[in-house]
């Protein structure tokens, strides 16, 4: 192991907030646990905390795919609501930017959700690249209720998302959404049985886990990058991607293992 991986595997064995780290390089699998049971409510600090945890794991080689799961029936009831006045307006001001640290990681990141799933914990999981939700998965931001606004990007997420007219329903009545609705809906990539949620979990880790990982970074850098873009600046920029995908190690092995009938072996070159 060298300096730099030994000195991220150290950071990401302290002890955390309100959340554990698991990475289990055989599988090239990391998971961010919510551990503050029952609700797992998340504290200010945990989210600054959560933030440096993406970009450790973001640079740990042994790393493919991040999974942000919890402990217990309930994914996140949200923040803590009297952190929001104890809180200076400069670290509030900081909120979005540390729930966007999924968006921000270069690696695909999986949001596996179960029972509640409110206010940042929502918005963390708008943040990763899949949401899989248990039947028993309830979405809402329910900062009205609080004479409040969502504060780190879940309207704005939204509404790119599903409309203008269903975000006003989840936003502005503080509406509860379904896993299968929200999978009707399109926020979320699957909704399976409460005891089918790590199997389908780990499907998707050992499905992304066969593409080429410069493929895969390259991609979802692209998409978010083209999400705001016209049509035809982000076929420009599709265009540019692909271009320098063609001189890949990775690509040439994808070619060759096609002709050959075989399975290729992706190195992220």
């Amino acid at each position: 192991m060298n300096s730099k991986n030994k000195e991220l595997v150290d950071f990401l064995a302290s002890e955390f907030d309100g959340f554990d780290v698991q990475i289990d390089p055989q599988a090239e699998r990391a998971d961010i646990i919510l551990n503050r049971p029952p609700l797992n409510v998340i504290e200010m600090a945990q989210r600054d905390e959560l933030r440096q945890v993406f970009e450790a794991l973001d640079q740990l080689d042994d790393v493919r795919v991040i999974v942000l799961r919890s402990e217990g029936e309930h994914f996140s009831s949200g923040g803590n609501i009297r952190g929001f006045l104890e809180a200076s307006p400069e670290h509030v001001s900081k909120l979005a930017d540390n729930v966007a640290a999924p968006a921000r990681c270069s690696k695909p990141v999986i949001a596996a959700n179960r029972g509640y799933t409110f206010g940042v914990g929502f918005e963390l999981s708008l943040a990763c690249d899949f949401r899989i939700a248990s039947e028993s998965t309830l979405y809402a931001l329910p900062e009205q209720r609080l004479g409040q606004i969502p504060g780190s990007g879940g309207s704005a997420r939204l509404q790119k998302t599903i409309g203008i007219t269903r975000t006003k329903h989840m936003v502005m009545r503080a509406a509860r959404i379904s896993g299968k609705q929200a999978l009707d809906w399109g926020f979320v990539t699957e909704c399976v049985a409460d005891d089918q949620l790590e199997v389908a979990t780990q499907a998707l880790v050992d499905e992304l886990r066969t593409f080429s990982p410069l493929a895969q970074r390259t991609a979802k850098r692209m998409i978010n990058d083209n999400e705001d873009a016209t049509l035809s600046v982000a076929i420009e920029m599709e265009g540019h991607c692909y271009s320098r995908l063609r001189s890949s190690d990775d690509f040439r092995e994808g070619v060759e293992a096609f002709h050959s009938r075989r399975k290729p072996e992706f190195r992220g070159q």
